[in-house]
C-alpha cells in the first residue's frame, strides 16, 4: 500500500510548564526554540476514549469556472469526503474520496436539465480542461508517513500534551499566542494564528472537553469574531453561531472580504460546520469559498477504512 507523507513540521516541543493553566506556564516556551528534545513530564493525561480519534468531513467547494454549452452555462459544486483516523501514539490514516458534483442553484439546475442532464464533464464553457462527475469515485484509505505527533499553531504535541492543555480561556489564549511567536509569526498576524487555530481544537485533535469549552470561550473574544445566535448546519443539525473577519487592513482596501462562519454544539463543544465566503468588489470569489461539514467527530474503534457516502 502506498503510503501518503506528511508535511514538514517545525520542531519546537512543549515544556513541563504546560501542565498548570496560570500565565507563569508559558514563560519557558520561547527558549524551547534552543531545546526541541525537552517534553512534558507532570502526572499521567486521561486514557483515550477509543482506538482512534476519528473526523469524517464533507467538503464542498464551487468548481470556478462555469460548465455547459452554448446558452447553458452553469456553476457546479465539488464534493468530497475526507476521514482522519489517528491513535494516541501520533499513527494517522487518511481516507479520501469524492462524493460527486452537483448544479450549485436552481437556476444552475435548470441549465444542467436544458444542456442535457451531463453526468460528466471534460470541458468548462470557456474551454478549459477539467475532470468533473456526478458520480462518486471509489475512494481510498492510506497510512500517512511521518512524525507522530498533533501539530498545533506551529508546536508538535503529544498525545499527552493535547491533553494537557490548558483549559481555562485566558491562559490557553496567552499559550497560543506565545506559541505563534515561538513559530515566528510576525506580530501583526499572532492573533490571525490564534483565531485560526482555536477551531482545531473543536474537532480536529483529540483535546478533552474542558479545552475544547476554553477554546470556544477564547474565540469568542478574539478581534473579528462575533456570536451569531444559533444557526442550522447543512446537515440539519441547531448549534451556536460564529462569523469571523480577519482580513489584514490592506487586502480590505482592496476590495476584498474574507468571513468565516462557524457552527459549534455547546454540548459537546464539538465544531457542526465551517465555511468561508471570499467577495471582491462585492461578487463571490469561488477560488477563495469553500465549506466543510464535520460529521462525524470523536473517538472509534472502528478501523481505517474508505469512506462510505453520506
Amino acid at each position: 500500500m502506498k503510503r501518503a507523507t506528511a508535511p514538514a513540521r517545525p520542531l519546537i516541543a512543549l515544556g513541563a510548564g504546560l501542565a498548570a493553566v496560570g500565565t507563569a506556564a508559558l514563560l519557558g516556551l520561547p527558549s524551547l526554540a534552543k531545546a526541541p528534545e525537552a517534553r512534558l513530564t507532570a502526572a499521567a493525561s486521561a486514557p483515550p476514549e477509543g482506538t482512534y480519534w476519528h473526523t469524517r468531513v464533507l467538503y464542498k467547494r464551487p468548481e470556478p469556472r462555469q460548465v455547459g454549452t452554448g446558452a447553458n452555462r452553469y456553476s457546479v459544486v465539488r464534493q468530497s469526503l475526507i476521514e482522519e483516523w489517528t491513535a494516541p501514539d501520533g499513527r494517522r490514516w487518511v481516507g479520501s474520496r469524492e462524493a460527486g458534483a452537483y448544479p450549485q442553484t436552481a437556476a444552475d439546475r435548470a441549465a444542467w436539465r436544458r444542456d442535457g442532464s451531463p453526468a460528466k464533464w471534460t470541458r468548462t464553457a470557456d474551454g478549459q480542461t477539467v475532470s468533473l462527475s456526478t458520480k462518486p469515485t471509489k475512494g481510498h484509505v492510506t497510512p500517512v508517513r511521518g512524525d507522530n505527533t498533533f501539530f498545533l499553531i506551529g508546536q508538535r504535541l503529544t498525545y499527552d500534551e493535547v491533553q494537557r492543555l490548558p483549559a481555562n480561556p485566558d491562559a490557553l489564549k496567552s499559550w497560543l499566542v506565545q506559541a505563534a511567536r515561538v513559530s515566528g509569526a510576525p506580530e501583526r498576524a499572532v492573533d490571525r494564528n490564534v483565531t485560526s487555530a482555536l477551531p482545531s481544537l473543536l474537532h480536529q485533535l483529540p483535546a478533552p472537553k474542558e479545552v475544547r469549552a476554553a477554546a470556544y470561550q477564547a474565540l469568542l473574544t478574539m478581534p473579528g469574531v462575533s456570536s451569531r445566535g444559533k444557526s442550522v448546519d447543512d446537515a440539519g443539525r441547531t448549534g451556536a453561531a460564529l462569523s469571523i473577519d480577519n482580513l489584514p487592513a490592506d487586502q480590505k482596501e482592496k476590495g476584498i472580504k474574507v468571513t468565516t462562519d462557524l457552527v459549534v454544539d455547546t454540548g459537546t463543544m464539538l465544531l457542526l460546520s465551517q465555511s468561508q465566503t471570499t467577495l471582491k468588489d462585492g461578487k463571490v470569489f469561488p477560488n477563495k469559498t469553500m465549506s466543510q461539514t464535520v460529521l462525524e467527530a470523536g473517538w472509534t474503534n472502528a478501523e481505517p477504512a474508505v469512506p462510505a457516502l453520506p
